[in-house]
C-alpha cells in the first residue's frame, strides 16, 4: 500500500532529516539566506519505489554519498544544477530531468528557491530485475543510464505524464493506486516508462522485438554458477561443461544473448561484489587488495583500472567514502 505523507517546515536541521528519512542522508545548506522560507515535502513511500513532490522556497546546496538507488528528479517549475562522481556539472529544467546512477558521490549545486519537483526514487535491484525480465535474459548492473532524460520527445514526455499521474493520484485518499495490484502495477509501469524513454545501452534492445526464444537453460545455468561464487577461477572449458555445451557454443549463445562473452559477464559480476564490499567496508580493517582478491581479481592494478572505467572513481575513492 502507499501511503502519502505531507510534511513542511522551516528549520533547516529537520528538512535534512525528512530527506535522510525518506531518500538519502545527506549535508544541505542555504545559499541565500535562511529567513522567511518553508520546505514542502509530499512523499509516498511504497517498496521499491518512492516518490517525493520536493521544494525548498530557498536556494540550496545538498550533498550526498553513494545512494545506492537509480534516481530521477523532474523540475515542475524552475531548475537545479548537479553533478556525480567526476562528472560534468548538468542542469535540469521542466524539459529535462535530472537522472542519477546508485553509484557516485552526489551533489546538487544549486536547488532554486522556486523549483518544485518531482522526485523518484527505484531501488537498485528491483530496477536491474525488472529489465531482466523485459528482455528475458540476465543484466549485468548497474544499468549506466545517461545522466540527462528529454521530457520534450515522444518516449519522455509520456513517462512525465504517467509519472504526473502516479504522483497525483498517491496523494488522493481511498484512490485505485492505494489498491495492493493496481498500485503494484503502476509502480512496475514507471520503471519500465522510465527505461523506455531514457538512454543506456539496453534501450535499442527494449525496442526490438522480442524472440521467440528465450536465453537457453546452458546460459541461464552459467549465469546462476557464476553468481553462486563469482570468485571462483572458472575458465570457458570448465564453464561449458557445466552448461553441457562446446565452449564455442557457449561463446556464441552468450554473445548473442548477453552481448558479451562468458568470462565478461563475470568480470562485471565480479566488480558488482567488490563495489558492495568497498561501500560497506571499514577502511581502517581492509584494503582494495584484499576486497579485489575476495572478488576475484589478482592484480590489483588491472582491478583499479576496471573499476574506474565502470564506477569512474578508482577503488581507494569508493571505500574512503
Amino acid at each position: 500500500m502507499m501511503l502519502f505523507l505531507t510534511e513542511s517546515t522551516g528549520d533547516l536541521d529537520e528538512a535534512r532529516s525528512i530527506i535522510a528519512r525518506h531518500f538519502y542522508t545527506n549535508f544541505v545548506d542555504t545559499l541565500s539566506g535562511r529567513r522567511g522560507w518553508r520546505a514542502r515535502f509530499g512523499i509516498a513511500p511504497a517498496g521499491s519505489v518512492t516518490l517525493g513532490d520536493l521544494s525548498f522556497g530557498t536556494d540550496i546546496r545538498m550533498q550526498f554519498g553513494e545512494l545506492g538507488a537509480y534516481h530521477v528528479d523532474v523540475p515542475l517549475t524552475g531548475a537545479m544544477t548537479w553533478r556525480q562522481g567526476n562528472g560534468p556539472s548538468h542542469t535540469a529544467t521542466t524539459s529535462k530531468a535530472a537522472v542519477f546512477q546508485p553509484v557516485g558521490g552526489t551533489t546538487l549545486e544549486r536547488w532554486s528557491g522556486d523549483c518544485r519537483l518531482l522526485a523518484i526514487k527505484i531501488d537498485k535491484q528491483a530496477l536491474e530485475n525488472h529489465l531482466a525480465a523485459l528482455l528475458d535474459a540476465p543484466v549485468p548492473g548497474p544499468v549506466q543510464l545517461r545522466p540527462t532524460l528529454d521530457l520534450s520527445g515522444a518516449a519522455g514526455a509520456s513517462w512525465l505524464n504517467l509519472l504526473r499521474l502516479v504522483a497525483a493520484e498517491s496523494a488522493r485518499s481511498g484512490g485505485l493506486l492505494h489498491h495492493p495490484v493496481l498500485g503494484a502495477r503502476l509502480r512496475e509501469d514507471l520503471i519500465t516508462g522510465l527505461l523506455l524513454a531514457a538512454d543506456h545501452p539496453y534501450r535499442e534492445a527494449l525496442h526490438r522485438p522480442r524472440p521467440v526464444l528465450a536465453a537457453p537453460r546452458s546460459v541461464r545455468r552459467v549465469v546462476e554458477v557464476m553468481r553462486a561464487e563469482p570468485s571462483r577461477p572458472y575458465t570457458v572449458v570448465e564453464l561449458a561443461r557445466i552448461a553441457g555445451v562446446s565452449p564455442r557454443s557457449l561463446q556464441l549463445s552468450f554473445r548473442r544473448y548477453l552481448d558479451m562473452p562468458p568470462l565478461s559477464y563475470l568480470r562485471e559480476l565480479r566488480l558488482g561484489v567488490a563495489h558492495e564490499q568497498l561501500v560497506q567496508a571499514d577502511p581502517s580493517q581492509t584494503t582494495v587488495a584484499d576486497i579485489a582478491y575476495q572478488a576475484g581479481f589478482p592484480h590489483p592494478s588491472r582491478f583499479a583500472a576496471a573499476y574506474r572505467h565502470r564506477y569512474g572513481v578508482y577503488p581507494s575513492e569508493t571505500l574512503r567514502s
